[in-house]
């Protein structure tokens, strides 16, 4: 959401989204920048955004707005600092300095944006170069342009560095989430790209506008057949384990450790959804 939007900062409160993230970077003119990164202080005062997780995007270093953004979200209650155009370890530990001069809590996470080749080819090394990483979110419209691909509805031409990306994650723990589908008007392009974001495994999609809120949920939460097999395969398991035996059968389909890890994901996965949905309520 652009910080110099006030509508967008406003009706996000009633979006169900799992995280919000204010924008200071490319969504925001120049000109508009600290009256931005003042709007967005404002309303973070005020509240009002339920359980959901906060970040902040904020200009890129070598921008003359970098320090001065570190240092606001350094002092703001949010969740995660979401970081541009990574490319390097030296470009999160400069991020990480900054936000620690200021002042910033130690729970405070930076999420790293992979959004250019050099980002791609380095997602290892950023991947661990900070205890603060928890995310890596793929900017696939800038990884476009800067790769000369043509536009693909199956995004083949994307396809090398969404794998990278999400490896590096996956090695080191972190959240991994899929890039913008900037057409809007393009639903079912939208739906088919967060059916291959999921399949892929990212665990979730930014997206630029509250009327695909509600298909992202739907594609990327666990669906009730999932969920019911994961149960009972959890069950199974156990009774297995129970009875000296590591592994069983589950609609005919074989069940060991593996697959109860998997199970387990995704039954907290439907929980944490749940107990989201339940503040949002409130």
């Amino acid at each position: 959401m652009p910080g110099s939007y006030a509508r967008a900062l406003e009706k996000a409160r009633s979006v169900p989204a799992d995280v919000l993230i204010f924008d200071l970077e490319d969504a925001v003119a120049p000109a508009r920048k600290p009256g931005a990164r003042a709007a967005i202080y404002e309303v973070l005062a005020d509240g009002g955004y339920g359980k959901r997780e906060l970040a902040i995007r904020v200009n890129g270093r070598g921008t003359e707005w970098a320090r001065d953004d570190l240092a606001a979200a350094a002092k703001l209650p949010l969740d995660a600092v979401l970081l541009p155009k990574v490319e390097s370890q030296d470009d999160v530990r400069l991020a990480e300095r900054m936000l620690d001069e200021a002042g910033a809590p130690a729970t405070l996470a930076l999420w790293c944006m992979i959004e250019t080749p050099l980002g791609a080819l380095h997602a290892e090394a950023i991947a661990c170069s900070s205890p603060r990483i928890a995310a890596l979110v793929m900017g696939t419209s800038d990884l476009a342009k800067d790769l000369r691909a043509q536009a693909a509805r199956d995004r083949t031409p994307l396809m090398t560095a969404l794998g990278i990306g999400l490896l590096a994650a996956r090695a080191y723990g972190l959240a991994a989430i899929d890039g913008i589908h900037a057409d809007l008007d393009d639903e079912a392009g939208f739906e088919a790209a967060c059916r291959q974001g999921r399949a892929l495994g990212f665990d979730g999609k930014s997206l630029i506008h509250p009327k695909t809120v509600a298909a992202a949920n739907r594609i990327f939460a666990p669906d009730p057949g999932e969920l019911d097999w994961a149960r009972r395969a959890i069950a199974a398991h156990a009774e297995a384990v129970a009875s000296g035996s590591g592994v069983t059968l589950v609609d005919g389909k074989l069940v060991e450790r593996l697959h109860v890890e998997e199970a387990r994901r995704l039954v907290a996965l439907a929980d944490s959804i749940a107990a989201l949905e339940r503040g949002a309520a409130i």
